[in-house]
C-alpha cells in the first residue's frame, strides 16, 4: 500500500510539471551541443546538459503552478490541476521548486564557471516568466526565452564562451516558442480578460493574436535558417549542409500546419497544434541535424 502510494506521488510530480513538454527545448539544447562538439560530447557534459534542463525546466513549472494556483482554481480549464484539487499542497510545490533550482544551479557548477555564474540570471528568467502576464501582452516572448536559453547554455557548456551559430539557435526557439504560446493562450482570452491578465489574445483579440504568432513563427524560420547556414556576413560559425535545410522546410511545412489547424480563430483542434506539432518539430529537427553532424 505505502508503495502504492509513493508510485502515485512520483507520477502527481511527473503531471504537476507535464515533464513530457520537455520535448520542446530539449531537441534543440542537444542539437547546439552537438554541433559545438562535432557530434562527440564527452559524457560528463551531456549528462550535465540533460541534469540543468530537466531541473530548470521542472522549476519553472512547478513555481508556475504555485503562482497561478488561484487563478488555475477560477478557470474552468485549469481547475483539475494538481494544486487546486489539492492532490499535491503548497508545501510540497514549494520544496520541489526549490529542489530542482538547486539540482540546475549543481549542475550548472558541475559545468563550467561561466555556466556556474550565468545560472542565477537563467533562475530569473524562467521563475519570472510566472509573473510576467500580469504586465505585458508580450510575456509569450519570456515564456521563449525561458526555453530559448538552452541551445545557447548547451554550447557554453560545451566550448565555454559564446559564439554567433547558438544565438541564432536561442533567437529561433524564443520566437517559436511565442508564437505557440500566443496560440494557446488564445482559448484563455475570456478569463485573462476577466483576471485582469495580458496576453497577446486579450490585447489584440484571437484574430489579432493568431496573426502576430504566425509573423513569430516565420522569424523563428528566418533565425534558424541563419543558423544552419555558412553565412560570415552574418557571423555564423557552424556550417550545416542540406540534411539541417530539410528539417527545416520540414519544420516550416509543420507550422503552416498548425497555423491552418486555427485559421479563423478555429480552437477546436488547439491540443494538436500546440503539443502534437510542436513535439515533432524539435525531433525531426534534431534527426535532420544529427543526420548532417554523423553522416553527411
Amino acid at each position: 500500500m505505502r508503495a502504492g502510494r509513493g508510485r502515485l506521488a512520483v507520477a502527481d510530480y511527473f503531471g504537476l510539471v507535464k515533464f513530457e513538454h520537455t520535448v520542446f527545448a530539449l531537441p534543440f539544447a542537444l542539437m547546439s551541443l552537438l554541433v559545438a562538439t562535432g557530434g562527440r560530447p564527452s559524457r560528463r557534459v551531456l549528462l550535465g546538459v540533460l541534469a540543468a534542463m530537466v531541473g530548470a525546466r521542472s522549476a519553472a513549472m512547478a513555481f508556475n503552478r504555485l503562482a497561478d494556483r488561484d487563478l488555475d482554481a477560477r478557470n474552468p480549464r485549469t481547475a483539475d490541476r494538481h494544486l487546486p484539487t489539492g492532490r499535491i499542497g503548497v508545501a510540497g510545490t514549494a520544496a520541489f521548486t526549490l529542489v530542482s533550482a538547486v539540482v540546475f544551479v549543481l549542475a550548472a557548477r558541475s559545468l563550467n564557471p561561466l555556466c556556474f555564474a550565468l545560472a542565477p540570471a537563467a533562475i530569473a528568467v524562467i521563475l519570472g516568466y510566472s509573473y510576467a502576464k500580469r504586465f505585458t501582452p508580450w510575456s509569450h516572448l519570456v515564456l521563449g526565452l525561458g526555453l530559448g536559453i538552452a541551445p545557447t547554455g548547451a554550447w557554453l557548456a560545451a566550448v565555454g564562451r559564446f559564439a554567433a551559430f547558438p544565438l541564432w539557435m536561442s533567437a529561433g526557439v524564443m520566437l517559436w516558442v511565442a508564437g505557440f504560446d500566443a496560440i494557446y493562450g488564445c482559448q484563455d482570452v475570456e478569463v485573462d480578460r476577466r483576471e485582469g491578465l495580458r496576453s497577446l489574445a486579450v490585447r489584440y483579440g484571437v484574430p489579432g493574436a493568431l496573426g502576430i504568432a504566425k509573423g513569430l513563427h516565420v522569424l523563428a524560420v528566418l533565425c534558424l535558417a541563419f543558423a544552419f547556414r555558412s553565412a560570415p556576413a552574418f557571423g555564423v560559425t557552424a556550417d550545416l549542409g542540406l540534411c539541417a535545410r530539410l528539417g527545416l522546410a520540414a519544420m516550416t511545412a509543420l507550422l503552416v500546419w498548425e497555423h491552418r489547424l486555427v485559421r479563423g480563430g478555429d480552437l477546436r483542434h488547439i491540443d494538436r497544434a500546440f503539443f502534437t506539432i510542436n513535439s515533432w518539430i524539435g525531433m525531426l529537427l534534431l534527426a535532420f541535424v544529427a543526420l548532417d553532424v554523423y553522416v553527411a
